[in-house]
């Protein structure tokens, strides 16, 4: 029996010892279809829900403000980059009214951290880090933003879990050395915290997953178009000198190449709109073809 996964955007399935990929379901199907293996006998491990990708972009953005509200403690994102998780969680959290200390050192804060105030902590992260961090912002929103690190570290996975859980009181604590003398051993954690992952929903600690609202992003390649093709209307959306033929135009080309183009994302869009920007003659297409296709 073999089984189809869905991973980073494409279906995958081991046939006769050989991984075969494909970017539409119905294709890899056919494909198990003519090496003998019948549908009956596939075991999808792939989670397709009813609702659209544009109305989940728009349940994380309802998820967020519910949280930068106080009515809601964390909330986790997991799904592919380069499609607009952060600009909508960062985006949500203004939009409610808090304001954005991401760019300010800490002693320009001191220590105490406003409430109506967001911080994202991006990159790499010890535990002791993350027990700092989330000592000086206990009393607002965190947004870690591709901070996987920190799901891979059993240390950090329960200082997460603390801060994460839905109880009246989330006290965390350091049991271990503490040579830092700003940093309790212990402290109650009052703030909320949004985690924004590239991961695969599935493989995350589910312990995490049931202490948080969670919203998975995780794509089809046709998903990734769609997404891409809603954003490419927004006003917000590369404004500053570019047209919507040339973003148009930029868009079709990527969804010809869709099944040959590196990385669908709207970095890949920008760099083709920029390409047809400087080059509107009908070479390019091809430069741009050869850029994000190689």
């Amino acid at each position: 029996m073999s089984a189809i996964q869905f991973v980073n955007g494409k279906y995958q399935a081991m046939i006769n010892g050989k991984l075969v990929k494909r970017t539409k379901l119905a294709h890899m199907e056919y494909v198990l279809k003519k090496a003998g293996l019948s549908t009956p006998n596939v075991a999808p491990l792939v989670s397709e829900s009813k609702f659209s990708i544009n109305e989940r972009f728009e349940f994380l953005s309802d998820m967020v403000t519910m949280l930068a509200k106080g009515d809601q403690a964390s909330v986790i994102v997991t799904g592919p980059g380069g499609l607009g998780k952060s600009h909508t969680v960062t985006k949500s959290l203004a939009k409610s009214g808090l304001t954005d200390l991401s760019t300010l050192d800490e002693l320009e804060i001191g220590d105490n951290v406003p409430k109506n105030s967001f911080r994202v902590i991006k990159g790499y992260s010890t535990p002791k880090g993350l027990f700092r961090t989330l000592y000086e912002n206990r009393n607002s929103v965190i947004v870690f933003d591709d901070c996987d690190s920190v799901l891979k570290d059993p240390v950090s996975l329960n200082l997460l879990k603390g801060a994460l859980d839905s109880y009246s009181r989330r006290i965390i604590s350091w049991r271990a050395d503490m040579r830092d003398e700003d940093l309790p051993n212990v402290f109650e954690f009052k703030g909320r915290v949004v985690f924004i992952s590239n991961m695969n929903g599935a493989t995350l600690d589910q312990a995490i997953i049931s202490r948080s609202m969670a919203v998975d992003l995780n794509m089809t390649t046709e998903q990734k178009l769609e997404r891409m093709r809603h954003l490419l209307t927004e006003e917000e959306f590369m404004p500053e000198g570019f047209t919507m033929v040339e973003k148009t135009e930029s868009m079709d080309l990527i969804e010809k190449l869709a099944d040959k183009v590196k990385e669908l994302s709207l970095r890949t869009l920008m760099q083709v709109i920029k390409i047809r920007k400087s080059n509107p003659n009908g070479r390019w297409s091809k430069l741009a073809e050869y850029a994000i296709c190689g």
